[in-house]
C-alpha cells in the first residue's frame, strides 16, 4: 500500500511494449512509480494523488474510434502529463491537434535533436539515437 506522504509518478499503460522500462527509469531517478491500465477508473487514478502522469505508447492510432482513450478530465487536475509515442498522439488528438497517417511507415534508428536548454533535457546530448516504429505523426 502506498504511503500518502510519498510522491509518486503514475504510468498509464496504453499497451506499449516499453511500459516496464519507462517505470524502471522513473524509479532509477529515485521517484516512486506505479503502472496502471488506461482502463482504470478516473476516480482510482485520482485517489493515487500522482505528482506526474506518463501516458505510454501502444499499437493503436489515436484517431480511430475503437482506440484506447482516457477521460479528458485528467487534463484539468493541474498534474503534468507526459505522453510517449501513442500517449503523445492521444493527447494531441484529444486536445484539438491533428494526428495524421504517415505516407510511409518509419522503422529503425533515427537521430533526434533535443533542445537541451529545456530543463526536461538538461544534461543530455543535443543529438540522440532513437528507435522508431511509427505509422502516424503529429501535425
Amino acid at each position: 500500500m502506498q504511503n500518502n506522504a510519498q510522491e509518486m509518478v503514475l504510468v498509464i499503460d496504453f499497451g506499449g511494449q516499453y511500459n516496464q522500462l519507462i517505470a524502471r527509469r522513473v524509479r532509477e531517478s529515485g521517484v516512486y512509480c506505479e503502472i496502471v491500465s488506461y482502463k482504470h477508473s478516473l476516480e482510482a487514478i485520482k485517489a493515487k494523488n500522482p505528482k506526474g502522469i506518463i501516458f505510454t505508447g501502444g499499437p493503436n492510432s489515436a484517431y480511430l474510434e475503437d482506440s484506447p482513450t482516457i477521460d479528458p478530465e485528467i487534463y484539468t487536475w493541474g498534474v503534468p502529463v507526459l505522453g510517449i509515442c501513442y500517449g503523445s498522439q492521444l493527447m494531441m488528438h484529444m486536445l484539438g491537434g491533428h494526428v495524421c497517417v504517415a505516407p510511409e511507415r518509419e522503422y529503425g534508428k533515427t537521430v533526434v535533436d533535443l533542445d537541451t536548454t529545456s530543463p526536461l533535457f538538461a544534461g543530455l546530448s543535443e543529438k540522440n539515437v532513437c528507435w522508431m516504429s511509427h505509422n502516424d505523426y503529429i501535425e
